[in-house]
């Protein structure tokens, strides 16, 4: 293991941190087949590594490892846990430079942008410290004479976390540290195209002073990857399997835990709308767009796909949108001077590009873009704005992934709502007005999971985040009900005698 062993020098500060195996009980192991797949660079279609191609008959070895050592790891303190999650904490930011180059060429993103998502990651494993010392539990009034009521806050056991490529160290650490501030152990299956940084927190978790068998990873190939996480799905040991991917593959795995009435947690689709009113500050919105629409080339579950805009202000804004799009810069994540990058998989490529001469079929206007860009053979498409959107073209109903907007008009608040929510999903929606009393019936109006009131960000390690409708189930970060995801509940009633 090391840096070596890359194609691509990633002139990493600490090359220990490259790690290219499969991490299972303490040990750096190799799949039981032997085979390996290759880990492609999105910026020019190059291999750069290759990592463990782990199956089915992996799977159990690292769930009796994580059982093994969940009967130790819930005796430790919520202070004992804090203070693991404290030290791994300063070992991410310590090693940031170095991540956020590992995620550069797995990923695409820019290197800017990857910086953003180790901070932002990091704030979960600050988060959860404190969240380790705050879980407790309620008395209760009992409606009895002589009895008490009370309840306890216990692990759960094995989690498993199915994770997706767009931001693998954000999405680890968002599930496995509040994992981990609960006292529950870990198997985390990365993405196929990410799990190297997903490794490199196993190294890093290791330093921090986890004991042997709490974190595990699991890298595989995508063929293998629906069979290994049935049987995560399925194991009788594994008690919490969270997920963040398509709805699709989501219900899916909900039927795979239903037979054992495991606790899910579902962080689906997006397709998420972002409305913009006569009243609203345009420059405001428009700022708020750009980077919501276009971070990491608009792959992102929360990433604004139908834009619908008041008609009196519909040119104007359409106008302004354009300019600021054609500013973004697009090249390889390590270059600089590159604001976006390339899209991870070339099939994202295809669904854009689909979705671009579909509208234009449908009678669209591109504004800018529109194109894929030749650039030393990666995945690259330009910053695209159509304009004169509708109903009919499949952006209206499908998850684009990939950074196409579509410009949408409307006259009446109501027609705007009613649009926004013509859809199956409902993770997030984003609003745009300086009027209060519109704001107000507007939160309350969307049907999504997290509404941005003059916001185009809406996650944060203090903040719930989740859907409802097929984006769906559950909370991750937030106070309380994320940690609760990996809890159970347990309540005691007592009995006294000689007492009122």
């Amino acid at each position: 293991m090391g840096e070596a062993n890359a194609s691509i020098n990633l002139n990493l500060k600490h090359p220990e941190l490259f790690r290219d195996r499969a991490y299972v009980n303490g040990h750096w192991i190799e799949a039981k087949s032997g085979k390996r797949f290759d880990i492609i660079d999105p910026g020019s279609d190059r291999k750069f590594a290759t990592c463990p191609d782990m199956a089915v008959e992996d799977v159990d070895d690292a769930v009796h490892a994580a059982h093994a050592a969940f009967q130790v790891y819930r005796t430790f303190t919520p202070r004992a846990r804090a203070d693991l999650l404290a030290k791994f904490d300063a070992l991410i930011r310590e090693h940031k430079d170095d991540l956020a180059m590992i995620l550069v060429y797995e990923t695409g993103k820019p290197l800017v942008e990857a910086c953003g998502e180790i901070e932002y990651a990091a704030s979960f494993t600050r988060w959860f410290s404190g969240e380790a010392e705050r879980i407790q539990g309620t008395t209760f009034p009992a409606a009895m004479p002589g009895r008490r009521i009370f309840t306890i806050k216990q692990p759960l056991g094995v989690a498993a976390a199915l994770v997706p490529w767009n931001f693998p160290i954000a999405m680890v650490l968002r599930k496995a540290s509040a994992a981990l501030a609960a006292g529950c152990t870990m198997v985390v299956k990365p993405s196929p195209e990410t799990p190297l940084s997903a490794l490199t927190l196993a190294y890093l978790a290791e330093k921090a002073g986890y004991p042997k068998g709490v974190f595990n990873i699991l890298p595989t190939t995508l063929a293998n990857t629906p069979s290994l996480s049935e049987a995560l799905c399925k194991h009788p040991l594994v008690k919490k399997v969270s997920f963040t991917g398509s709805t699709r593959v989501g219900k899916i795995l909900s039927a795979h835990c239903a037979d054992s009435l495991k606790k899910l947690t579902l962080e689906l689709g997006g397709n998420c709308p972002f409305l913009v009113f006569d009243d609203a500050n345009l420059d405001q919105a428009c700022d708020a767009l750009i980077p919501l629409k276009f971070r990491h080339a608009g792959q992102a579950c929360i990433s604004a796909n139908r834009v619908y805009v008041q008609r009196g202000i519909y040119d104007k804004f359409a106008e302004l949108l354009a300019a600021k799009t054609r500013q973004i810069r697009v090249g390889h994540g390590a270059d600089k001077g590159t604001t976006m990058g390339a899209l991870t998989v070339p099939a994202g490529l295809e669904k854009v590009a689909a979705q671009v001469a579909d509208a234009k079929q449908h009678g669209a206007t591109v504004l800018t873009g529109g194109n894929r860009v030749g650039l030393n053979g990666g995945y690259f498409f330009e910053p695209t704005v159509i304009a004169n959107a509708s109903p009919r073209m499949k952006i209206a109903s499908e998850e684009t992934f990939g950074p196409l907007l579509a410009l949408f008009p409307f006259d009446t608040e109501e027609e705007a709502v009613k649009a926004a929510n013509d859809t199956s999903m409902g993770l997030a929606s984003y609003c745009f007005t300086k009027n209060v009393d519109r704001m107000w019936r507007l939160f309350e109006n969307l049907e999504a999971g997290m509404i941005g009131l003059n916001s185009g960000n809406s996650s944060a390690a203090e903040s719930p985040f989740g859907g409802i409708k097929d984006s769906g189930f559950g909370k991750e970060s937030g106070k309380d009900v994320a940690i609760n995801e990996y809890l159970i509940t347990k309540t005691g009633t007592l009995t006294l005698e000689g007492q009122y």
